[in-house]
């Protein structure tokens, strides 16, 4: 099978590699190298990829601390199951599917993966391959900053900093959705894509005052530093600042601040799916590119938005 592979950490992604490695063996799944009771072997149609994944420790090595490279990156994808092993639950065979895959072992840049069937969900028909795999990280991460640790309810208010990219438009539509006031930040050249994605207010991180925000119940923060320091002071009283940057380098006066690595959760896709089909959230894919052209997708010569997505299939 074609895989993308990274060997070189300092490379970065110009260190990424397109190559040939051996096909799954389906027959024998559960002697798979890497392959456990309860995975599946996913034909992929299409991935995705986070710009900072090259730098989690996991990309490079094992649970115990071992060199895993040459390894395969990527943890987004959607895609048809080709083989089942022991201890599978809920999946079939031929069923289309879309999910993370787990963040120590090959991931979804390659034309087959093995992932844990707890970790996918289906995908129904009249959703595209692309769609999927462009809404399960972004979706899950967006959904879990929210309600599961942002606690967001109906009537409150929520700053969301990079509304305009790939899972902060995710967030401002689900927490619209959800029934609450959002305020959108980033730059001034993303004012309307923002608007079209629902925020109700937008700040200009390059010229507006973000104190001039007021204060809010909940900031979903994907830039950290100085925006996320200052950011804490705006939360309300007993309100929480949710970031996916790393431990919080500040805190409300009042309030909680979390962060958190996402997590794949079947119920939670089944949801984004559900609203995904009934047009209440919508992708926001910036560029779709081959595996043959993966390596120059994420290498572009020009400034991208939206979420960059490969395509493993005809």
């Amino acid at each position: 099978m074609k895989a993308i592979v990274v060997t070189d950490q300092a490379a970065g992604t110009a260190g990424m590699t397109l190559v040939e490695r051996p096909d799954p063996d389906t027959e024998r799944l559960a002697s798979l190298s890497g392959a456990n009771y309860g995975d599946v072997v996913v034909e992929v149609h299409a991935s995705g990829f986070t710009g900072d994944e090259l730098e989690w420790p996991s990309t490079w090595i094992d649970r115990l601390g071992r060199d895993r490279t040459p390894s395969i990156p990527g943890h987004e994808l959607a895609g048809v199951v080709s083989a089942l092993s022991y201890g599978t639950a809920g999946l079939s065979v031929g069923q289309r599917v879309f999910g993370l895959t787990d963040w120590t072992r090959d991931g979804t840049l390659a034309e087959f993966a093995v992932v844990e069937a707890r970790n996918l969900a289906p995908l129904p028909g009249d959703v595209d391959f692309t769609v999927g795999a462009g809404v399960a990280m972004t979706g899950l991460t967006a959904w879990q900053g929210l309600f599961e640790h942002g606690r967001l309810q109906g009537g409150q208010s929520v700053l969301v900093h990079g509304a305009a990219g790939a899972v902060g438009s995710m967030a401002t539509q689900l927490a619209r959705e959800a029934g609450a006031h959002v305020i959108g930040t980033g730059r001034a050249a993303s004012r309307q894509k923002a608007l079209d994605f629902g925020v109700h207010e937008f700040a200009d991180l390059e010229n507006d005052a973000l104190e001039d925000v007021g204060g809010v119940d909940l900031v979903f923060d994907v830039l950290g530093g100085d925006i996320q320091k200052r950011s804490a002071a705006l939360v309300r009283a007993g309100g929480t600042l949710v970031t996916v940057t790393g431990p919080p380098e500040a805190w409300p006066a009042d309030g909680l601040a979390v962060d958190f690595v996402v997590v794949s959760d079947r119920g939670q896709l089944s949801e984004i799916a559900r609203r995904v089909r009934d047009g209440r959230v919508r992708t926001n894919i910036g560029t779709v590119a081959t595996l043959d052209d993966a390596v120059a997708a994420f290498n572009p010569t020009e400034r991208i938005t939206g979420k960059t997505i490969i395509s493993a299939r005809p």
